[in-house]
């Protein structure tokens, strides 16, 4: 059996670690997954009281435990005495919703979710925090060029001098903030450490002409005046941020490069100070001691060009939320009694009537009242063709209108909207982890110290053994291993990758959950489709309502539009619409009951009356005559959805409802069976028509008179073979089997209990965007693993070299400036092939 648990006092991925370890260790828990904010999924033989559990925690540390309530709100830590010790206030989320907008995360999410209330570093890798966009479409403000205190949320003329007021200007977002602010630092740091490296190169020139000038101890004087602003303005925040990870114990990049730079700088500084206090081999040949400024501030400078390149990077990897909140139309045109009205798009409400004009944008959500146009609906279907839109149809936020006008009443406004709810998901799932990413997690926790290990065994092995000047090479070396092994590509391998994917599928209609979902798709063997809105359209019409002669029966018609006119089921709104065109209005109705995989029964007129299958009928008791069956079953091998019609427990004739297979669905399946995927369909329908269904898609495997129940099991039958099973549904049915499989798959136009159940949702709602997301998931995968390759080969290979592995062999030492420059290059390496993913064509492998 497997329970959701929530934990209570989890601030960070230290703690996420400690609780699982503590949870792991209960006699009767075979596996405890404990994820951040405050989840953990366990897994027992047999139940185990909380309490026990418990017991465990409190030992482990300030922790509790309660189960897990999806309706109550996720708990917010608010520890200014954090266990990462984080100087500010940090606050625990589930997702980063609209309340997170303004905060500020870690890129590598060292602490899942958390969110800070400050700019800065990140109190555990520290690494730059970037801003959480706002993800709510702010309407535009407008102000007059004349007198730029005057500030309005509507056009009109400024009440001052009558000139037209102009919009505002867009402040500049976070992320050129910090590239703007970390370029002024390069500026700097390069001015000051370009003649630092010249003179410290003009000792490699024979004769050293700047030697003329003046002494090398004098020069050695300008070095350490010139280094001054490059360590303690322009790269002070690396030495900042190593100090705070060995206070906080949490070693990371900042730990080496600061302990690195900090003992070379500090080694010159002395030697400068003191000569007489080192020993010959530190000495030059006028008698003066080596020093590494030139070491020092190039590498701090090669560094911070490292940072400066990814803020540029990070801002490129966050394009496709930006793209989507530039959809976002700001007004919108009130249609009044007194006219048209422009208004802001937050003043908008339900029912408001608003006119769309050729070109604009689509306000919010709604249905068209009146006139009619195409729509490109690209942007959030990735279907490049517009779409015919007229009175009923709906017209979603952020689509484009053709070359027609209509208007619209809102149904859906502010973060209702599709637009809103696709960036929201966006946000989401592109600051979520794959579990792929422990493995990276665990190397990363034992890296820095294992490295402040071999760089202490460097510096005493060549001393030992190492030629003259021996000291000189291990001081050197040791340095140089400090300075190369930087784990921070292992750590952006992952969630820059997730990123990037997540961006690409929602520019193709493919909307991710989170990064577990991506990691699914990429092993899916096996898909469970639901039929109805899966395969079909989804969108039924009544084709006939005979009696048991073979002729329409108005009567018939009458008394199951009245047994389901309070119901929402797709085939019973067709019936409805049907009894509407016939002119056929529902009489009262009571004692309604959906009977789930069979039909419905109810009172109308006095009479019990029944509307389902075969088993329904068995189980109301209605005598069936032959006859009527052999009529039944021969519409049943077309492919039509029959369903009988009972009065006073005796069937009285049926219904034939027709739904059409959507073009794209036989293409779709014969797509995912080259890929070796299995397509298997389970459907309520019965077995004639699901075999119809099945002959015309070549589908080997079926199942048909599923009930719900029937769908979970069969998904965990296959699950218990071994299967990866991914499951396609729409409906509220679907809805135990999605999120019993190991991803589940929505339609966009299905239910949202379906949608909210699943890890993946089709915006247009057709097979063929599984091809997309599996596509997708498989690139996104395939990127990972190629970063944390080279993650891993470039330290597996730097150290040793850096160590003077190669020295014995071939002469060869490396310098830590070029370390420096390696190690800023292999993260820049890792966003660059995340990026890669910009470029992937989701249609095809």
């Amino acid at each position: 059996m497997k329970h959701d648990y929530r934990i209570i006092g989890m601030t960070c991925n230290g703690c996420r670690t400690t609780v699982e370890k503590a949870l792991n260790s209960i006699d009767g828990i075979k596996q405890a997954t404990v994820t951040l904010p405050d989840h953990a999924a366990i897994e027992m033989d047999n139940h185990i009281a909380t309490e026990t559990m418990q017991s465990a925690l409190t030992s482990a540390g300030k922790y509790s435990i309660e189960m897990y309530d999806h309706g109550k709100p996720f708990a917010v830590a608010n520890d200014e005495s954090a266990c990462c010790g984080g100087n500010r206030k940090v606050h625990a989320t589930h997702s980063f919703d609209a309340s997170a907008a303004g905060k500020y995360y870690c890129p590598m999410y060292c602490e899942g979710d958390n969110v800070y209330d400050d700019a800065g570093d990140c109190p555990v890798c520290g690494m730059d925090l970037l801003k959480v966009p706002d993800l709510t479409p702010q309407a535009v403000q407008y102000t007059c060029p004349m007198h730029p205190e005057i500030i309005k949320d509507q056009r009109g003329g400024c009440p001052i001098c009558g000139m037209d007021l102009v919009p505002m200007q867009a402040s500049e977002n976070e992320e050129d903030k910090t590239y703007q602010r970390l370029l002024g630092k390069m500026k700097i740091a390069t001015i000051f450490t370009l003649p630092i490296f010249i003179i410290a190169m003009a000792e490699m020139i024979p004769g050293n002409p700047l030697l003329r000038l003046f002494p090398q101890q004098s020069w050695n004087w300008v070095q350490l005046i010139l280094s001054l602003p490059v360590v303690f303005y322009a790269c002070w925040m690396f030495f900042e941020r190593a100090w705070k990870s060995i206070i906080t114990r949490n070693f990371n990049m900042f730990t080496l490069i600061g302990i690195g730079t900090g003992v070379a700088w500090l080694f010159s500084v002395i030697a400068l100070l003191v000569p007489d206090i080192f020993p010959d081999q530190f000495k030059t040949e006028s008698n003066t001691v080596f020093v590494y400024f030139e070491a020092t501030t190039v590498i701090l400078t090669l560094v911070l060009l490292g940072q400066l390149l990814e803020a540029r990077a990070h801002s490129q990897t966050s394009g496709a939320i930006k793209e989507l909140l530039k959809l976002a139309p700001t007004e919108a045109i009130l249609v009044t009694q007194d006219g048209d009205k422009v208004i802001s798009i937050n003043a908008i409400q339900l029912g408001d009537l608003l006119r769309v004009k050729p070109g604009e944008k689509v306000p919010v959500d709604g249905k068209i009242t009146e006139g009619r146009s195409n729509i490109d609906e690209s942007m959030i279907t990735g279907e490049p063709i517009p779409v015919d839109k007229s009175v009923g149809d709906m017209a979603s936020s952020g689509t484009i209108n053709g070359n027609k006008s209509f208007v619209m009443q809102a149904e859906k406004v502010g973060s209702e909207t599709l637009l809103s709810q696709i960036i929201q998901m966006v946000n989401n799932a592109s600051r979520s982890r794959a579990p792929i990413q422990k493995m990276a997690d665990k190397v990363a926790k034992y890296f820095v110290p294992i490295v402040l290990l071999i760089s202490v065994l460097t510096f005493i092995v060549w001393a030992v053994f190492g030629p003259a000047p021996s000291l000189v090479f291990a001081f050197v070396n040791a340095i140089a291993v400090l300075i190369i092994a930087c784990p921070c590509a292992l750590g952006l391998a992952t969630p820059m990758s997730v990123m990037v994917g997540v961006g690409k599928g929602a520019q193709n209609g493919v909307l991710i959950k989170n990064a577990e979902a991506l990691e699914s798709l990429s092993k899916v063997d096996v898909l469970i489709t639901d039929k109805t809105g899966t395969i079909t359209e989804g969108k039924p019409s009544v084709e006939k309502v005979v009696n048991t002669t073979g002729e329409f029966d108005a009567t018939l018609l009458g008394y199951i539009a009245s047994l389901n006119q309070y119901s929402e089921h797709p085939l019973a709104e067709a019936i409805v619409k049907f009894a509407a065109q016939k002119e056929i209005k529902p009489q009262a109705s009571m004692d309604f009951e959906a009977v789930t995989g069979k039909g419905a029964i109810g009172t109308v007129d006095g009479k019990r009356v029944a509307i389902g299958n075969k088993k329904l009928m068995e189980q109301v008791n209605a005598t069936l005559s032959k006859a009527l069956e052999q009529q039944v079953i021969a519409e049943q091998e077309q492919g039509k959805t029959v369903s009988y019609i009972s009065v006073a427990n005796e069937v009285q004739g049926f219904v034939t409802i027709t739904d059409a297979i959507k073009e794209t669905s036989k293409q779709a399946i014969k797509a995912l069976q080259q890929k070796g995927i299995e397509v298997i369909m389970l459907t309520g329908d019965n077995q004639r028509t699901a075999k119809s269904v099945a002959d015309i898609l070549s589908l080997a495997h079926f199942k048909a008179e599923c009930l719900p129940e029937d769908k979970l099991n069969f998904i965990k039958e296959l699950q218990s073979q071994g299967k990866v099973v991914a499951m396609a549904g729409d409906g509220i049915n679907d809805a135990p089997a999605l999120a019993q499989a190991n991803i589940g798959i929505a339609m966009g136009t299905g239910t949202d209990v379906a949608i909210e159940s699943s890890g993946v949702t089709l915006v247009k709602g057709d097979l063929l965007g599984i091809v997309k997301a599996q596509n997708l998931g498989t690139s996104v995968m395939r990127n990972i693993k190629q970063n944390l390759f080279f993650a891993f080969i470039y330290n597996a290979l730097g150290v040793p070299i850096a160590a003077g592995l190669l020295y014995p062999f071939f002469g060869l030492l490396l310098s830590p400036m070029i370390a420096a420059l390696a190690m800023s290059l292999s993260s820049v390496s890792v966003i660059a092939n995340a990026l890669r993913l910009n470029r992937i064509n989701l249609k095809q492998d």
